[in-house]
């Protein structure tokens, strides 16, 4: 990460030292996944399409802790090894979003506060800002090599309202309180930063 591109790391320290924690991060470039992976302060392992795990890119993500997912199904095999890092004190990552897009955390899916209501773990929003400028991209997906990412780490919260509940409405409660901290936090990183501008980041 940091001979393709120029990260820049804002916010680590609010990453618990120890102890079950999600990093929820947006999703608007490929490389989003490696960055965190290449520059967060504790291992993360990240559930991941079932389609990236091909070829030489199979043994290799599970060689470093990665989770295959299969997002057409409710993937019951993927929830328990999510839900097995976390009891085990692990940091699980997660695209809230559920695959690439805007990077806004406009739609979030019930996942992300099922994994933290049903372990318990605090969420560390994360904003991953990659360069606008479509110039210079290899790849349209990817920011143009050699520029600047910024990758923002927020305060760890709890999604629960502390009651323990895991019923329906207890997460789609959840998940409002969760894509509020979330969407405040892009907005202060944006700020933090100086990359105001709205849209594909």
């Amino acid at each position: 990460m940091y001979g393709l591109w120029k990260p820049r790391v804002l916010g680590a320290w609010r990453v618990p030292a120890r102890g079950a924690a999600i990093l929820a991060v947006n999703h608007s470039h490929n490389v989003d996944g490696p960055m965190i992976m290449g520059t967060a302060p504790r291992p993360v392992h990240f559930l991941i399409k079932k389609e990236a795990f091909v070829g030489p890119l199979d043994p290799f993500l599970r060689g470093i802790g990665q989770l295959k997912v299969d997002r057409t199904v409710a993937d019951r095999a993927a929830i328990t090894d999510a839900l097995d890092v976390l009891a085990a004190g692990g940091v699980l990552g997660i695209f809230p979003e559920g695959t690439r897009g805007e990077g806004d955390f406009a739609s979030l899916r019930a996942g992300l506060a099922y994994f933290a209501v049903r372990s318990g773990a605090p969420i560390v929003p994360v904003a991953v800002l990659g360069s606008t400028e479509r110039r210079g991209r290899l790849v349209r997906a990817l920011p143009p090599l050699r520029s600047r990412v910024d990758v923002v780490f927020g305060d760890a919260f709890a999604a629960g309202d502390g009651s323990g509940r895991r019923t329906r409405k207890a997460l789609d409660e959840a998940t409002v309180r969760i894509q509020e901290r979330l969407t405040a936090h892009l907005a202060d990183a944006r700020r933090l930063t100086g990359r105001r501008a709205a849209g594909p980041l």
